[in-house]
């Protein structure tokens, strides 16, 4: 495979990488198309002109995209000794970060569950509806405790 056609399905990869970052995640395109390019690049930092140069993307719109990913814990800014350009990179833990706190929404929304239930009592329908969330939300719990997340 030539050059350009490996660069050519990087990118194409990096834009399912966005196009999902937009739909589950509600993130803007150019977010889901910085983690997608510092998921596959190499080497695995890159400075900030780098990214907008291979995502076409504006250094501003980079520059505050960057800073919230840095601010979640999903991306590092990197220094090197003698070097005045910062660098980025995916945090090695960053999917674990992503998982956990979804994980923890979760949670927060069995609480509300929980009170529901005791809002409306233990029978009819909307005890079942709310219960139905209440066990999902109670079956995935367990299911992450008991296999927990490990690199």
């Amino acid at each position: 495979m030539s050059t350009e056609a490996q660069q050519d399905r990087l990118l194409r990869w990096v834009e399912r990488v966005a196009a999902f970052c937009v739909e589950e995640w509600g993130l803007p395109p150019i977010t889901g198309r910085i983690l997608g390019w510092l998921m596959i690049c190499d080497p695995a930092e890159q400075s900030a002109g780098q990214i907008a140069d291979v995502i076409q993307a504006s250094r501003a719109s980079l520059t505050s995209n960057m800073r919230f990913l840095t601010a979640i814990g999903l991306v590092k800014k990197v220094r090197r000794p003698g070097d005045r350009v910062s660098y980025y990179r995916i945090e090695d833990d960053a999917w674990q970060k992503v998982i956990q706190r979804k994980l923890e929404s979760l949670s927060a929304f069995g609480e509300i569950a929980d009170e529901g239930l005791d809002i409306v009592g233990g029978e009819g329908h909307r005890t079942e509806r709310i219960k139905a969330a209440h066990d999902s939300l109670t079956w995935l719990q367990d299911l992450a405790a008991r296999h927990p997340l490990h690199r």
